[in-house]
Protein backbone atom coordinates (compact mmCIF):
# COMPACT_ATOMS: atom_id res chain seq x y z
CA UNK A 1 0.00 0.00 0.00
CA UNK A 2 1.25 3.44 -0.98
CA UNK A 3 1.06 6.91 -1.51
CA UNK A 4 -0.87 6.52 -5.16
CA UNK A 5 -3.19 4.74 -3.46
CA UNK A 6 -4.12 7.05 -1.18
CA UNK A 7 -3.85 9.62 -4.54
CA UNK A 8 -6.31 7.54 -6.06
CA UNK A 9 -8.97 7.27 -3.13
CA UNK A 10 -9.01 11.19 -2.09
CA UNK A 11 -8.44 12.55 -5.76
CA UNK A 12 -5.35 14.57 -4.64
CA UNK A 13 -2.34 14.48 -6.18
CA UNK A 14 0.83 12.39 -5.21
CA UNK A 15 2.81 15.01 -4.01
CA UNK A 16 -0.37 16.73 -2.41
CA UNK A 17 -0.78 13.15 -0.27
CA UNK A 18 2.92 13.28 0.36
CA UNK A 19 2.97 16.73 1.72
CA UNK A 20 -0.11 16.58 3.56
CA UNK A 21 1.25 13.06 5.17
CA UNK A 22 3.73 15.24 6.62
CA UNK A 23 1.93 17.85 8.23
CA UNK A 24 3.70 20.67 5.87
CA UNK A 25 2.17 24.46 6.53
CA UNK A 26 1.17 24.77 2.88
CA UNK A 27 -1.72 22.10 3.10
CA UNK A 28 -4.85 22.91 4.52
CA UNK A 29 -5.44 21.14 7.68
CA UNK A 30 -9.08 19.45 6.18
CA UNK A 31 -6.84 18.02 3.25
CA UNK A 32 -4.24 17.00 6.31
CA UNK A 33 -6.96 15.15 8.23
CA UNK A 34 -8.58 13.63 5.17
CA UNK A 35 -5.50 12.28 3.80
CA UNK A 36 -4.40 10.76 7.13
CA UNK A 37 -7.94 9.09 7.82
CA UNK A 38 -7.84 7.50 3.91
CA UNK A 39 -4.31 6.03 4.94
CA UNK A 40 -5.50 4.44 8.08
CA UNK A 41 -8.09 2.80 6.94
CA UNK A 42 -5.96 1.86 4.15
CA UNK A 43 -3.45 0.70 6.27
CA UNK A 44 -0.82 2.88 4.78
CA UNK A 45 2.52 2.90 6.63
CA UNK A 46 5.08 5.29 6.00
CA UNK A 47 8.83 4.12 5.55
CA UNK A 48 11.10 5.54 8.46
CA UNK A 49 14.10 4.09 6.62
CA UNK A 50 13.30 5.54 3.40
CA UNK A 51 12.60 8.95 5.47
CA UNK A 52 15.44 8.80 7.39
CA UNK A 53 17.57 7.97 3.91
CA UNK A 54 16.13 10.89 1.85
CA UNK A 55 16.07 14.02 4.98
CA UNK A 56 18.43 12.45 7.47
CA UNK A 57 15.89 12.36 10.15
CA UNK A 58 14.41 9.55 12.01
CA UNK A 59 10.97 11.52 12.02
CA UNK A 60 10.30 10.65 15.84
CA UNK A 61 10.90 12.78 18.84
CA UNK A 62 11.68 11.62 22.25
CA UNK A 63 9.99 12.51 25.31
CA UNK A 64 11.42 11.99 28.73
CA UNK A 65 8.96 11.45 31.58
CA UNK A 66 10.18 10.59 35.57
CA UNK A 67 6.84 8.54 36.12
CA UNK A 68 4.19 7.52 33.37
CA UNK A 69 1.41 8.27 36.23
CA UNK A 70 0.53 11.50 37.11
CA UNK A 71 -2.15 13.47 35.85
CA UNK A 72 0.05 16.25 34.42
CA UNK A 73 2.57 14.07 32.60
CA UNK A 74 -0.60 11.90 31.41
CA UNK A 75 -2.07 15.35 29.80
CA UNK A 76 1.19 16.95 28.53
CA UNK A 77 1.88 13.47 27.15
CA UNK A 78 -0.87 13.32 24.75
CA UNK A 79 -0.42 17.31 23.38
CA UNK A 80 2.48 15.86 22.58
CA UNK A 81 1.69 12.95 20.61
CA UNK A 82 -1.12 14.93 18.54
CA UNK A 83 1.55 17.36 17.17
CA UNK A 84 3.69 15.24 16.52
CA UNK A 85 0.86 12.71 14.81
CA UNK A 86 -0.26 15.63 13.07
CA UNK A 87 3.39 16.11 11.62
CA UNK A 88 3.89 12.51 10.34
CA UNK A 89 6.41 12.18 13.61
CA UNK A 90 6.78 8.84 15.63
CA UNK A 91 7.08 9.60 19.56
CA UNK A 92 9.20 7.45 21.56
CA UNK A 93 8.87 7.04 25.03
CA UNK A 94 11.48 6.91 28.14
CA UNK A 95 10.52 6.90 31.47
CA UNK A 96 12.82 6.79 34.01
CA UNK A 97 10.52 5.78 36.93
CA UNK A 98 11.20 7.63 39.63
CA UNK A 99 13.79 7.95 42.21
CA UNK A 100 14.67 4.41 41.82
CA UNK A 101 14.58 4.50 38.05
CA UNK A 102 17.51 3.62 35.71
CA UNK A 103 18.25 7.38 34.48
CA UNK A 104 22.04 6.32 33.25
CA UNK A 105 19.75 3.44 30.68
CA UNK A 106 17.56 6.37 29.40
CA UNK A 107 20.81 8.89 29.39
CA UNK A 108 23.53 7.02 28.34
CA UNK A 109 22.57 4.40 25.91
CA UNK A 110 18.87 5.16 24.50
CA UNK A 111 19.08 8.15 23.66
CA UNK A 112 22.63 8.57 22.74
CA UNK A 113 22.01 5.97 19.80
CA UNK A 114 20.12 8.34 17.85
CA UNK A 115 17.24 7.01 17.29
CA UNK A 116 15.68 10.28 17.58
CA UNK A 117 15.45 13.94 16.09
CA UNK A 118 14.46 16.15 19.09
CA UNK A 119 13.74 15.70 22.96
CA UNK A 120 10.85 17.00 25.02
CA UNK A 121 11.55 16.26 28.43
CA UNK A 122 8.62 16.58 31.25
CA UNK A 123 9.78 18.57 34.75
CA UNK A 124 13.04 17.38 34.89
CA UNK A 125 16.23 18.87 36.30
CA UNK A 126 19.42 17.35 33.96
CA UNK A 127 22.68 17.14 36.08
CA UNK A 128 25.43 18.58 34.69
CA UNK A 129 26.68 14.76 33.33
CA UNK A 130 23.29 14.25 31.54
CA UNK A 131 23.48 18.00 29.95
CA UNK A 132 26.75 17.37 28.75
CA UNK A 133 26.22 13.78 26.70
CA UNK A 134 22.79 15.66 25.78
CA UNK A 135 24.27 18.02 24.09
CA UNK A 136 26.68 15.68 22.13
CA UNK A 137 23.80 14.99 20.60
CA UNK A 138 23.03 18.55 19.25
CA UNK A 139 19.13 17.38 19.14
CA UNK A 140 16.38 20.54 19.52
CA UNK A 141 15.38 20.53 23.12
CA UNK A 142 12.49 21.59 25.60
CA UNK A 143 11.19 21.45 29.17
CA UNK A 144 7.89 21.20 29.72
CA UNK A 145 7.31 22.16 33.30
CA UNK A 146 9.38 24.09 35.88
CA UNK A 147 12.71 25.69 34.59
CA UNK A 148 15.96 23.66 33.83
CA UNK A 149 19.44 25.53 34.15
CA UNK A 150 20.50 25.79 30.05
CA UNK A 151 17.16 24.53 28.38
CA UNK A 152 14.14 26.19 26.97
CA UNK A 153 11.15 25.36 29.11
CA UNK A 154 7.49 26.29 28.77
CA UNK A 155 5.31 26.19 31.80
CA UNK A 156 3.13 28.17 34.03
CA UNK A 157 5.39 31.21 36.13
CA UNK A 158 4.82 28.97 39.09
CA UNK A 159 5.29 31.66 41.64
CA UNK A 160 2.31 33.81 39.72
CA UNK A 161 -0.27 30.82 40.43
CA UNK A 162 -0.17 30.78 44.09
CA UNK A 163 -0.21 34.87 43.77
CA UNK A 164 -3.61 34.37 41.45
CA UNK A 165 -4.70 32.01 44.32
CA UNK A 166 -3.89 33.98 47.57
CA UNK A 167 -5.45 37.19 46.01
CA UNK A 168 -8.80 35.56 45.07
CA UNK A 169 -8.57 34.40 48.96
CA UNK A 170 -7.73 37.74 50.44
CA UNK A 171 -10.14 39.33 48.29
CA UNK A 172 -12.87 37.36 50.22
CA UNK A 173 -12.00 38.59 53.44
CA UNK A 174 -9.27 35.72 54.21
CA UNK A 175 -6.56 36.62 56.73
CA UNK A 176 -5.72 33.01 58.21
CA UNK A 177 -4.26 31.12 54.84
CA UNK A 178 -2.25 28.16 55.45
CA UNK A 179 -0.37 26.31 52.32
CA UNK A 180 -0.01 22.49 51.41
CA UNK A 181 3.04 22.13 48.90
CA UNK A 182 6.06 19.83 49.75
CA UNK A 183 8.64 17.64 47.79
CA UNK A 184 7.38 15.25 45.47
CA UNK A 185 9.42 12.50 45.57
CA UNK A 186 8.19 10.31 42.02
CA UNK A 187 10.35 13.43 40.46
CA UNK A 188 8.29 16.37 39.71
CA UNK A 189 11.06 18.98 38.90
CA UNK A 190 12.71 20.03 41.93
CA UNK A 191 12.35 23.63 41.61
CA UNK A 192 8.29 23.70 41.00
CA UNK A 193 7.57 23.05 44.45
CA UNK A 194 9.92 25.86 45.76
CA UNK A 195 9.03 28.30 43.63
CA UNK A 196 5.29 27.73 43.93
CA UNK A 197 5.60 28.14 48.17
CA UNK A 198 7.54 31.09 47.36
CA UNK A 199 4.91 32.96 45.64
CA UNK A 200 2.88 32.31 48.12
CA UNK A 201 4.61 33.46 51.40
CA UNK A 202 5.29 36.61 48.86
CA UNK A 203 1.68 37.22 48.26
CA UNK A 204 0.35 36.86 51.54
CA UNK A 205 3.08 38.94 53.10
CA UNK A 206 2.78 41.98 50.59
CA UNK A 207 -1.04 41.41 51.78
CA UNK A 208 0.03 42.36 55.26
CA UNK A 209 -0.36 38.70 56.55
CA UNK A 210 2.07 36.68 58.88
CA UNK A 211 1.81 32.76 57.83
CA UNK A 212 3.04 30.35 60.97
CA UNK A 213 5.57 27.38 60.30
CA UNK A 214 2.81 25.05 61.37
CA UNK A 215 0.49 26.22 58.44
CA UNK A 216 3.12 25.42 56.10
CA UNK A 217 2.64 21.85 55.17
CA UNK A 218 3.85 19.09 53.23
CA UNK A 219 1.41 17.42 51.28
CA UNK A 220 3.97 15.53 48.53
CA UNK A 221 2.15 16.75 45.70
CA UNK A 222 -0.42 14.18 46.01
CA UNK A 223 -3.70 12.83 47.29
CA UNK A 224 -2.38 10.98 50.22
CA UNK A 225 -0.20 13.88 51.33
CA UNK A 226 -2.95 16.12 50.95
CA UNK A 227 -5.24 14.28 53.19
CA UNK A 228 -2.19 14.05 55.79
CA UNK A 229 -1.53 18.03 55.60
CA UNK A 230 -5.32 18.44 55.86
CA UNK A 231 -5.47 15.73 58.74
CA UNK A 232 -2.79 17.80 60.95
CA UNK A 233 -4.49 21.13 59.96
CA UNK A 234 -8.23 19.75 61.21
CA UNK A 235 -7.59 16.68 62.76
CA UNK A 236 -8.18 18.14 66.32
CA UNK A 237 -11.63 19.74 65.06
CA UNK A 238 -13.94 16.67 64.49
CA UNK A 239 -17.21 17.65 65.05
CA UNK A 240 -16.39 21.19 65.89
CA UNK A 241 -17.41 22.65 62.49
CA UNK A 242 -19.67 25.93 62.65
CA UNK A 243 -22.40 23.92 62.41
CA UNK A 244 -21.87 21.78 65.49
CA UNK A 245 -21.40 24.84 67.52
CA UNK A 246 -17.56 25.54 67.66
CA UNK A 247 -15.57 27.68 70.08
CA UNK A 248 -14.31 31.08 68.54
CA UNK A 249 -10.68 29.80 70.54
CA UNK A 250 -11.14 26.77 68.19
CA UNK A 251 -11.91 28.35 65.05
CA UNK A 252 -8.78 30.99 65.64
CA UNK A 253 -6.46 27.89 66.07
CA UNK A 254 -7.35 26.94 62.26
CA UNK A 255 -6.95 28.87 59.12
CA UNK A 256 -10.17 29.98 57.07
CA UNK A 257 -8.51 28.68 54.06
CA UNK A 258 -6.07 26.49 52.91
CA UNK A 259 -3.89 27.31 49.19
CA UNK A 260 -2.82 23.64 48.10
CA UNK A 261 0.22 23.44 45.52
CA UNK A 262 -2.10 20.98 43.07
CA UNK A 263 -5.21 19.94 42.63
CA UNK A 264 -4.75 16.44 43.88
CA UNK A 265 -3.14 18.02 47.01
CA UNK A 266 -6.27 20.10 47.62
CA UNK A 267 -8.67 16.64 46.77
CA UNK A 268 -7.52 15.48 49.97
CA UNK A 269 -7.73 18.72 51.96
CA UNK A 270 -11.12 18.30 51.39
CA UNK A 271 -11.71 14.93 52.30
CA UNK A 272 -9.78 15.60 55.57
CA UNK A 273 -12.07 18.64 56.13
CA UNK A 274 -15.17 16.04 55.65
CA UNK A 275 -13.53 13.80 58.20
CA UNK A 276 -13.39 16.64 60.62
CA UNK A 277 -16.87 17.69 60.38
CA UNK A 278 -15.97 20.85 58.62
CA UNK A 279 -17.91 22.69 56.24
CA UNK A 280 -16.39 23.80 52.84
CA UNK A 281 -16.24 26.75 52.16
CA UNK A 282 -18.62 27.69 55.04
CA UNK A 283 -16.11 26.71 57.69
CA UNK A 284 -12.88 26.67 55.22
CA UNK A 285 -12.24 27.08 51.91
CA UNK A 286 -9.78 25.38 49.51
CA UNK A 287 -7.99 26.27 46.27
CA UNK A 288 -5.94 24.34 44.14
CA UNK A 289 -3.63 24.74 41.67
CA UNK A 290 -3.78 22.75 37.77
CA UNK A 291 -6.97 22.24 36.66
CA UNK A 292 -7.35 18.66 37.45
CA UNK A 293 -10.99 17.02 35.95
CA UNK A 294 -11.24 15.24 39.52
CA UNK A 295 -11.62 18.90 40.53
CA UNK A 296 -14.25 20.01 38.02
CA UNK A 297 -16.27 17.07 39.50
CA UNK A 298 -16.24 17.84 43.15
CA UNK A 299 -16.89 21.83 42.81
CA UNK A 300 -12.78 22.91 43.53
CA UNK A 301 -11.73 26.28 43.13
CA UNK A 302 -8.50 26.02 41.17
CA UNK A 303 -6.16 28.04 39.19
CA UNK A 304 -6.24 26.09 36.15
CA UNK A 305 -3.51 25.33 33.45
CA UNK A 306 -3.27 23.22 30.00
CA UNK A 307 -0.52 20.39 29.96
CA UNK A 308 -1.98 19.70 26.55
CA UNK A 309 -1.69 22.57 25.07
CA UNK A 310 1.86 22.87 26.56
CA UNK A 311 2.61 19.72 25.44
CA UNK A 312 1.45 20.69 21.35
CA UNK A 313 3.79 23.71 21.90
CA UNK A 314 6.49 22.19 22.96
CA UNK A 315 6.40 19.75 20.15
CA UNK A 316 5.60 22.43 17.60
CA UNK A 317 9.17 24.33 19.12
CA UNK A 318 11.12 21.68 18.45
CA UNK A 319 10.05 20.20 15.14
CA UNK A 320 10.59 23.95 14.01
CA UNK A 321 13.85 23.47 14.54
CA UNK A 322 14.01 20.15 13.34
CA UNK A 323 12.85 21.29 10.00
CA UNK A 324 15.51 23.62 9.59
CA UNK A 325 13.56 27.09 11.90
CA UNK A 326 15.72 29.13 13.96
CA UNK A 327 14.94 28.25 18.04
CA UNK A 328 12.88 30.82 19.59
CA UNK A 329 12.02 32.07 22.79
CA UNK A 330 8.73 30.60 24.61
CA UNK A 331 6.25 32.73 26.99
CA UNK A 332 4.79 31.74 30.30
CA UNK A 333 2.00 29.13 29.59
CA UNK A 334 -1.41 30.78 30.87
CA UNK A 335 -3.10 30.31 33.92
CA UNK A 336 -6.45 31.16 35.00
CA UNK A 337 -8.65 31.27 38.25
CA UNK A 338 -11.85 29.20 38.00
CA UNK A 339 -13.59 29.72 40.77
CA UNK A 340 -16.25 26.86 41.80
CA UNK A 341 -17.92 25.83 44.98
CA UNK A 342 -15.34 25.47 47.32
CA UNK A 343 -13.66 29.48 48.22
CA UNK A 344 -16.27 31.99 50.16
CA UNK A 345 -16.05 34.66 52.64
CA UNK A 346 -14.62 33.38 55.89
CA UNK A 347 -16.57 32.20 58.98
CA UNK A 348 -17.99 34.82 61.28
Amino acid sequence: MGIQEIATVTGLSKSTVSRALRGMENVAETTIDEVRRVADELGYVPSSAAAGLATGRQRAVGVVVPVIDRWFYVKALGGVDAELRRAGYDLVLYNLGGPGGDRDRAFRRSMLRHRVDALVLLSLVLDATERAELELTRHPMIVIGGPAPGLRNIGVDDRAVTRIAVDHLCGLGHRRVAYVGGQDEAGMNVAVPHLRRDGFVDAMRAAGHAVPDRWLLDGRFSFAGGLAAGNALFGGHAGAGAGAGAGAGARLDRPTAVVCASDEMALGVLLAAAQAGLSVPADVSVIGIDGHEYGATVGLTTVAQDPEAQGRAAARAVLAEVEGGAAVAIAAAPAHLVVRGTTGPPPG
